[in-house]
């Protein structure tokens, strides 16, 4: 039953998927904790320690059943996280009391295990930026022949394809899919580097044998799913590698607010918008709104995830010497937050384009309120193959033009520079051909070659690495 009388983070509580909630929960923490000492326990056993096999079966028949009530009365009296979950575990395995966290210092636990977790939860990132991406291939694919006005500077442009826009938008989740893919490749476990780095402790555990102690740091690092450690830490890892998984995160809600943003600016155009439930309400006083909120809700959520990582470049750059604790309490709240925002923003990505809707017609009339403007070279040019002067023809279509503009700022009235044009002697042998002129699928250059181009060499190597496996990925546990 909720509490509604404490504060409750919208990210968990509104927002976020349960397997990114249960990633960053305090149950998946303090379990992998115990699993920790259990790698720890078991290779130390194995480099000839003193640990029995009893001691070892005790720890594994306890990694998941934490009462959390005893240890905040431990920490009550403790003040201190990792002993007080030392003190409960060791109550439920008494045999292994004794070796639990044997020659480790607490960032043995906390910073191996937020390493864990992150490595974790760029894999539940990576199945969503594979959803988003396909689910963009597919759009892209529908519309790469709808010619639709391209617009810089927010103004009318050329003519690209709806196809193609939606190549821009996948093209940025690829470049996140592989620095995703490259983070969980390089990030290194801090491994059992001991107080200050040092492996002290341990060198008087295995009296003084350097073989055993970099074994040691591999056998406990394997055992956890990593192939690399940190080569050299103080107490911690160094937080540029928080700066560095933060960094990514923010590329994700850069590409979001992008994509995200032109659909709010085509919403106001009435050319796309994002699914909209019969019983949806837009506006609590205008009945007749269809507001873009899931976008909003987008950029709203990346624009807070894309400030991160200055927060964490804050951290590495003030830790003193081996390390201070002002670290902690700071990296408690972003790295899950981040992680967090950036598996809601991909979930409502994933569910606005899913579902987006285009309107053709909407997109025609615009392009046709702009078209000829941008087809009087075409028009000239046609003209003067039927004979015409170029120079004659330019200042005629210089001065319909500038009235047709006129009528359309200064009336408000349709463009009529076509039927000008039509009208004038000089442009008599083309006439006819004006529709064919002005048909919008001769103004859109390359974008349907470049939309099939785009997804035969960038998208297919990436949907073969990883469909298979994200292929499934289900993203309907947010609220959109």
């Amino acid at each position: 039953m909720a509490n509604h009388n404490s504060y409750e983070s919208p990210l968990t509580g509104r927002y976020a998927s349960k397997e990114m909630s249960s990633n960053w929960s305090a149950q998946r923490k303090h379990s992998t904790w115990r699993r920790l000492w259990v790698a720890l326990a078991e290779s130390e056993k194995e480099l000839g320690l003193n640990i029995t096999q009893e001691q070892i079966d005790q720890m594994k028949a306890h990694l998941d059943d934490i009462d959390f009530a005893a240890v905040a009365q431990e920490e009550a009296k403790l003040r201190h996280d990792v002993m007080s979950h030392i003190h409960v575990f060791g109550d439920q395995c008494p045999a292994a009391k004794p070796i639990i966290h044997l020659g480790a210092t607490s960032c043995f636990v906390t910073d191996n295990t937020e390493i864990i977790q992150m490595r974790d939860g760029l894999k539940i990132i990576l199945g969503k930026l594979w959803k988003v991406a396909s689910i963009l291939a597919e759009n892209a694919k529908k519309y790469k022949d709808l010619p639709t006005l391209g617009f810089t500077h927010y103004q009318p442009a050329q003519l690209t394809t709806v196809g193609k826009r939606f190549c821009l938008y996948l093209q940025d989740i690829l470049f996140d899919i592989e620095r995703v893919e490259r983070e969980i490749e390089s990030i290194p476990m801090r491994g059992v580097k001991g107080t200050t780095g040092t492996q002290a402790s341990f060198m008087e555990l295995f009296a003084g044998d350097h073989d055993k102690i970099r074994k040691l740091d591999k056998m406990v690092a394997a055992k956890m799913g990593f192939d690399h450690t940190v080569g050299v830490s103080g107490q911690t890892y160094t937080r540029k590698i928080d700066y560095y998984v933060l960094s990514v995160l923010s590329g994700i809600g850069q590409s979001a607010y992008k994509m995200a943003g032109d659909v709010r600016l085509l919403a106001n155009l009435k050319e796309m918008e994002e699914p909209f439930e019969k019983s949806q309400v837009g506006s609590s006083a205008m009945a007749y709104k269809r507001n873009p909120m899931r976008s909003e809700r987008v950029c709203s959520l990346a624009r807070y995830l894309m400030n991160l990582p200055l927060n964490a470049a804050q951290t590495e750059s003030t830790q003193w010497f081996e390390r201070t604790l002002d670290d902690s309490a700071n990296r408690r709240i972003v790295l899950p937050e981040a992680f967090l925002a950036a598996d809601v923003i991909l979930s409502l990505l994933a569910n606005i384009m899913n579902g987006v809707q285009i309107w053709p017609k909407v997109i025609e009339a615009h392009i046709m309120a702009e078209l000829p403007f941008m087809a009087t070279e075409n028009i000239m040019m046609a003209a003067v193959r039927e004979g015409g002067d170029r120079q004659e023809l330019h200042e005629a279509i210089r001065q319909h033009s500038m009235d047709a503009g006129r009528v359309v700022k200064a009336e408000g009235k349709p463009n009529d520079l076509i039927s000008r044009l039509e009208a004038d002697p000089l442009f008599a042998k083309v006439a006819p051909k004006m529709h064919e002129i002005l048909e919008p699928s001769q103004f859109v250059g390359r974008a349907p070659q470049q939309v099939e181009d785009f997804l035969a060499e960038a998208f297919e190597p990436v949907r073969a690495r990883l469909a298979a496996i994200y292929e499934a990925a289900k993203l309907e546990d947010v609220n959109v």
